[in-house]
C-alpha cells in the first residue's frame, strides 16, 4: 500500500508526504537550527488534540514555540498586521502555517510583511506589486490540515481588504515554503461538511486549472489527474474515510494548487465575493457554483470537456455530462445545489455581480465573462 509510508517529492517545493510526516517538524526545525518558530494557526484548530501535541512535541525538544491564532475564517489585512505584531513581539525566527487556506494565506502574509512593512496591498500583485518583494523572508514551512485549498504548496496569498471585502493577492516565489509536511492523519478528524466543501474546492481548483485558457501542458496533466484522484476518493473521504480516501484527497489538493498556476475562471470569480461580502466558506461557495459556472463554459470548449468527461469515467462524453456529474457529487457529499439555501438573497445580487466582475480570476476562465453573464448565473444559481 502506498499511503502507509512516507513519499518526497520535489515539485519545487520539498513534500514530505505520508501518514505520520508531521513528526519530522521537530527534526527538521532543530537540523535548521530553528529555535523559536511563529505557529499560525486558526481558532478551532488550535483547540484540537493533534495541534496541542504538536505543539508539546516541540516544547519537548527544546522549540520555544508562540502561537497566533487570531485571524478570520476568511482573511483580512487586519489578521496579517496582527500576526505581525506578534512576531516582532515575541523575537521568533521562523514561521510554520499549520491549517486550512485561511491559516496558511495568513501564514504567507505574515511571511511577506515581516521585512516589507510597506501597505500590504502595494504588494497585490494584481497591480504589478510582486516587484517590491526585494528582501529575504522568514523561513517558512506549511502543514495542511484540509484537503481543498493546496496553499501549502503555493507562492500567493489571498487576502481580503477590511472595509471593501475585495481579495487581493499578494504573490513571489519568495513565499513557497521550504518544507512542506504533508500528513492524512491530520485530516482523518474533519467532519464531513468540511471535508465535502473543502473536497469540492481541490474539484474546482483542478478542473478550472485545466479549462484555463493559458498554455501549460504539464499543469493540464496535473490537473486530469488531480480530477481522476477526487473521483475516485472525495464521497468516501466524505461519508466513511480511511487513509488511503484522505491520502489521494490531500494528494488532488496540492495537485490542484499547483495546476491553477495556469489559471482559475469563473467558478471562483462566482465564489470569491460570497466568502468576503457573505462570509461564505470558501470551498461551499466554490461548490454551489461550479455545475453552473462548467455549464457556462461548455460550448466551444467541447473537446475539454469531452477528456474531463472520460477523466471522470462518463458514459457520456461530454458537457453535460459533466455538469450532471457536479450536481450528483454535491448530492452524495451533502453540499445544496442552490445559493438560496447558503443565505444569498435577491437584494444580494447586484453587489455580487459588481464584485465577480472586479475579481481575479475570470480573465483566465476559457471564454469572456461579462458583468450581466456574472448576474445571470447568480440568478440562475439562487
Amino acid at each position: 500500500m502506498i499511503f502507509d509510508k512516507i513519499h518526497q517529492f520535489n515539485f519545487p517545493t520539498t513534500i514530505r508526504f505520508g501518514a505520520g510526516a508531521v513528526k519530522e517538524l521537530p527534526a527538521y526545525l532543530s537540523k535548521n537550527n530553528l529555535k523559536a518558530p511563529l505557529i499560525v494557526t486558526d481558532p478551532t484548530i488550535a483547540q484540537l488534540p493533534f495541534f496541542k501535541t504538536i505543539v508539546e512535541d516541540l516544547k519537548a525538544k527544546g522549540i520555544a514555540v508562540e502561537v497566533f491564532s487570531d485571524i478570520h475564517k476568511n482573511p483580512v489585512k487586519s489578521d496579517v498586521y496582527k500576526g505581525t505584531d506578534v512576531w516582532d513581539a515575541t523575537n521568533r525566527d521562523s514561521i510554520v502555517g499549520i491549517g486550512g487556506g485561511a491559516a496558511l494565506d495568513v501564514a504567507r502574509a505574515i511571511v511577506l510583511r515581516v521585512n516589507h512593512r510597506e501597505d500590504l496591498f502595494k504588494y497585490d500583485d494584481l497591480i504589478g506589486g510582486d516587484i517590491y518583494v526585494t528582501n529575504d523572508v522568514p523561513h517558512f514551512i506549511t502543514i495542511p490540515t484540509t484537503s481543498g485549498t493546496g496553499s501549502e504548496v503555493g507562492r500567493s496569498a489571498i487576502i481580503a481588504d477590511d472595509e471593501t471585502h475585495q481579495k487581493k493577492i499578494l504573490f513571489s516565489p519568495k513565499l513557497m515554503a521550504q518544507i512542506v509536511f504533508a500528513d492524512p492523519e491530520l485530516t482523518m478528524d474533519l467532519p464531513p461538511f468540511i471535508t465535502a466543501a473543502t473536497g469540492m474546492d481541490a474539484l474546482t481548483h483542478n478542473m478550472e486549472a485545466y479549462l484555463a485558457k493559458n498554455f501549460h501542458p504539464m499543469c493540464d496533466g496535473i490537473a486530469l489527474e488531480g480530477i481522476s484522484l477526487i473521483k475516485d476518493s472525495l464521497e468516501r473521504a466524505t461519508n466513511n474515510p480511511d487513509l488511503e480516501s484522505r491520502s489521494k484527497m490531500l494528494m488532488a489538493s496540492m495537485m490542484g494548487a499547483i495546476a491553477f498556476q495556469k489559471g482559475l475562471g469563473v467558478v471562483h470569480s462566482l465564489a470569491h465575493p460570497l466568502s468576503s461580502l457573505l462570509d461564505t466558506h470558501h470551498g461551499l461557495a466554490n461548490a454551489v457554483n461550479i455545475p453552473y459556472g462548467m455549464q457556462f463554459n461548455i460550448a466551444g470548449f467541447e473537446d475539454r470537456f469531452k477528456k474531463i468527461a472520460r477523466t471522470l469515467d462518463l458514459k457520456d462524453e461530454n458537457g453535460e455530462a459533466v455538469v450532471k456529474y457536479l450536481f450528483d457529487l454535491n448530492t452524495k457529499v451533502n453540499i445544496p445545489h442552490k445559493l438560496s439555501d447558503i443565505g444569498v438573497k435577491n437584494e444580494h445580487i447586484e453587489t455580487l455581480a459588481d464584485l465577480a466582475f472586479a475579481d481575479f480570476a475570470h480573465p483566465n476562465n476559457p471564454k469572456p465573462v461579462s458583468r450581466e453573464d456574472f448576474k445571470q448565473l447568480y440568478l440562475t444559481a439562487l
